[in-house]
């Protein structure tokens, strides 16, 4: 998953870029870049590592202009983080375009051999990113015909990047000498959102994947980008819409609701806050049926995404709500980090334990979801050593058996814990005395509750229905594939580290 943003103002945009990015640091921890326009030339600065260690005042000097796009990554699904494919990446024939992506094409490959066998361009990364970006840089060659371009030729060129392009993309993208571009895929299924704001000098847009950026920004919010449809906003103003996809249907990732997205963001008309409440309060109804007459003395939150539910958990089944775990919030999200040691290092680094809200009690604790059991294991176990009589974990997401392969850096199914195991085995098998996980319906009916006007999600992850209706087995088998050679990839790099520092001594 990855967060993006774009800007269109009268004056300088470098601050706004980087005050957007910090909102949207949640989205993407391993690099992090900015790209802005001036006098038809770009400026670009790019790395590894969060934004606060990415940019110094030196670089934000060097990065002048009136437009811009940012980026903050994690490695999408069956990728190893590289410093090299740090967005935004930048083609310069047969027009100058810098692009930033969020979400994943899953006929990238396919698609690099028609670049290099048919459209004659070369990818140097394994970023599908690069791959979108020489596909429309190839496309508005042919509908420019030569000549120069407006808003319905480069709404011809993404009309044909959808032609092409398969699986989950949220773009924005600067075209030199004529503007921002920013579109979704047909389907919707990685958010994006547009705002404005009017000034003496005119009126400045702004492009982001979450609403939190616009309004901390100071832009009035006017509507998500629909499936499919492009916006472009001219260099010297005007703004453009057009839906260039066929047979589109909003199907966004529900995953985004439950774990993802900051709470105090609205994704396609549902308050993220709003869905997480009504998880919990669904989650309630479901403890209450299999607990039953279960004592249960206190609830606790994994901080900081089950926070909602767990309120509304409390209140549902009046028992009263604690902070049982001190968040370190400069430690990364540990489903998404690599190699189980790490995972699990991280955890106890990650959370300390209120002793006296565990001693002697039991303990309901609540978190988003459980993917590979690690991070749920060595809770239940600080339950254990803080004292708890009794542990029992709710998940406010049903239980996660199948990658996803639209932009969020998963497990292989062998990893994750609920794959071929009961709820009650998963139990036995991260020491809880009971898990209880929500039910899919009862997921899909907290984001609707929210927004009765979104009718389907993508829930991939949950139960194996891929929306885009190309991911096949072999595209599975594939990824798993590419996963374990990044992981082997990662291994032999630490293992060079080490004996290079081994050697240093």
């Amino acid at each position: 998953m990855c967060g993006v943003l774009g800007v269109v103002a009268a004056g300088s945009v470098n601050q706004l870029l980087y005050d957007g990015l910090l909102l949207l640091q949640h989205r993407g921890q391993d690099a992090a870049g900015i790209v802005t326009s001036s006098r038809n030339a770009f400026h670009m600065h790019k790395g590894p590592g969060l934004v606060r260690d990415v940019f110094r005042t030196r670089d934000m000097r060097s990065l002048p202009g009136d437009m811009g796009i940012a980026h903050c990554r994690y490695p999408t699904a069956g990728s190893a983080f590289s410093a090299e494919e740090a967005q935004p990446f930048y083609v310069n024939s047969p027009f100058g375009i810098v692009l930033a992506h969020n979400g994943n094409l899953t006929n990238s490959e396919s698609l690099k051999e028609d670049m290099f066998r048919q459209d004659l361009r070369h990818i140097n990364t394994n970023s599908d990113s690069e791959v979108l970006l020489n596909v429309l840089a190839h496309e508005l060659e042919l509908a420019a015909k030569g000549q120069r371009l407006d808003a319905e030729t480069i709404f011809e060129a993404v009309a044909n990047v959808h032609r092409r392009c398969k699986g989950a993309y949220a773009v924005i993208a600067i075209i030199s000498g004529y503007g921002l571009l920013a579109f979704r895929d047909p389907y919707g299924i990685r958010p994006l959102i547009f705002g404005k704001s009017e000034t003496a000098q005119g009126t400045e847009f702004v492009v982001a994947s979450e609403s939190v950026t616009l309004a901390a920004l100071g832009f009035e919010p006017v509507r998500d980008v629909a499936p499919g449809e492009a916006i472009f906003i001219g260099k010297r103003g005007g703004f453009h819409s057009r839906q260039c996809a066929q047979n589109t249907v909003l199907s966004p990732c529900i995953f985004e609701y439950v774990y993802l997205a900051r709470p105090d963001s609205i994704m396609d008309g549902a308050s993220v806050y709003e869905t997480r409440l009504n998880m919990g309060r669904h989650l309630a109804a479901k403890i209450r049926r299999e607990l039953g007459d279960t004592r249960l003395d206190v609830v606790i939150p994994v901080p900081d995404t089950s926070r909602p539910s767990a309120l509304e958990i409390s209140g549902a089944l009046g028992i009263p709500y604690r902070e049982g775990f001190v968040r370190n919030r400069y430690i990364g999200r540990t489903f998404i980090m690599p190699g189980h040691t790490i995972r699990r290092k991280s955890v106890r680094q990650k959370l300390n334990v209120m002793g006296m809200e565990f001693k002697g009690k039991n303990v309901l604790i609540v978190d988003d979801s459980i993917v590979r059991g690690t991070t749920s294991r060595e809770i239940v176990q600080m339950a254990r050593e803080a004292g708890a009589a009794k542990v029992y974990l709710a998940s406010c997401a049903p239980p996660i058996r199948f990658p996803n392969v639209y932009g969020i850096d998963m497990p292989t199914c062998e990893e994750f814990i609920a794959t071929g195991r009961t709820a009650e085995e998963i139990a036995t098998e991260i020491g809880a005395d009971a898990v209880i996980y929500q039910e899919l319906d009862a997921l899909i009916a907290s984001v609707r509750e929210a927004n009765p006007a979104l009718e389907q999600f993508d829930t991939s992850c949950f139960d194996g229905k891929y929306i885009t209706g190309d991911v096949t087995g072999e595209y599975l088998e594939q990824v798993e594939r590419n996963r374990d050679a990044g992981r082997q990839q990662a291994g032999e790099d630490s293992e060079e580290a080490n004996q290079l520092d081994l050697n240093a001594a």
